[in-house]
């Protein structure tokens, strides 16, 4: 790939990059690239950390970095996930693992990290970062990181929780994951970086925050199963959930059906097929999201065939994900200890 196709595929991961200029450069200067993210095992995996992950990684090593995701045991707990338990915590680490590996996501340059392991692998360096991170920040900057944690400025945080943005920038890893709002944590790792006058900062890629299915949720919550379609969500639940979803008639903003195809659907398969009787407008074949919005804000894609057609191909991406986790004996007894945490926000 040359080096203006290796820029366009890495930028297309994020909807923001902080900054682009940056990223190009180091393209072009630094053969083996690192990209990280960092993920909380918080519960059952929804479509987006699944899906959209792993076409969003698959890019990233498809240009040559190695990708290297934080298993975020420690910040769960710290973020009372699973009620604090960390054995539970890491089971659900290992059940998210599983699930990446039956969608499809390229691992052979992909690593998985256990944040708690390698923080006590070099705990003087790690720990003399963290306290000079916190004590450059005061705490108001901090607690405007929050949203890291999937909370709000205002809400009463414990102690734990104001520590937890100063001990993820710590490893450099400042990357959120779907949910976590890290922005502001990656933006307190650049300002870090200015005082303390190194030259290279962590490049930020933010990614599409996909909506919940129903009318006015802002984001998918693992707490509402109505909200999101689930990595081993039988063919059934799929198509209960789609038909349930909000969909207004030629709408398409704040419309969780269209995203779906703009933001999984047409990464994952390249196409959305459309199959409908000649006298309803016969089968159509979208290649692109625009022409998509165009036919359904005049009427032409009824939400009926869009919701059909929806439901029809997530159930195409998840098929090897619900052979896996009823085949693979180890994946499905962590698949039957997860669903049997409570989830805890």
């Amino acid at each position: 790939m040359t080096l203006d196709e290796r820029y366009k595929l890495a930028r297309s991961v994020g909807e923001e990059c902080i900054n682009e200029e940056e990223l190009r450069a180091l393209l072009a200067k630094k053969p083996n690239v690192v990209a990280y993210d960092g993920f909380e095992p918080s519960g059952r995996m929804h479509i987006a950390q699944g899906v959209m992950k792993a076409i969003n990684v698959n890019k990233l090593t498809k240009v040559g970095c190695t990708f290297k995701f934080w298993v975020a045991d420690w910040f769960a707990q710290l973020n009372n996930k699973m009620g604090g338990d960390l054995k539970k915590i890491q089971t659900v680490g290992k059940y998210m693992v599983e699930v990446w590996k039956a969608v499809g996501m390229d691992l052979s340059k992909v690593e998985f990290l256990s944040s708690s392991e390698e923080i006590n692998k070099r705990p003087d360096e790690y720990w003399t970062l963290v306290m000079d991170i916190a004590r450059k920040n005061n705490l108001k900057r901090i607690v405007r990181c929050s949203q890291i944690m999937g909370r709000t400025e205002t809400e009463e945080l414990s102690a734990a929780q104001i520590f937890y943005p100063c001990m993820q920038v710590g490893p450099g890893w400042g990357g959120g994951g779907e949910g976590w709002g890290g922005v502001r944590v990656n933006m307190l790792a650049r300002e870090y970086c200015d005082d303390i006058k190194r030259k290279l900062k962590p490049i930020i890629l933010s990614h599409r925050m996909m909506p919940g299915l129903l009318e006015g949720q802002e984001k998918m919550s693992k707490s509402d199963p109505n909200s999101a379609i689930f990595m081993e969500d039988t063919e059934a639940e799929v198509n209960t959930k789609i038909k349930k979803a909000y969909c207004p008639p030629k709408v398409t903003a704040g419309n969780p059906c269209i995203e779906y195809v703009k933001y999984i659907v047409l990464p994952w398969f390249g196409h959305f097929q459309v199959s409908r009787p000649a006298d309803n407008g016969g089968d159509k074949r979208y290649e692109d999201a625009e022409e998509l919005a165009a036919d359904y804000e005049s009427g032409a894609l009824h939400p009926g065939d869009l919701k059909a057609a929806l439901s029809r191909h997530l159930n195409q991406i998840l098929q090897p994900v619900r052979d896996h986790f009823e085949n693979n004996a180890e994946a499905k007894e962590l698949l039957k200890k997860v669903k049997s945490y409570k989830v805890t926000k």
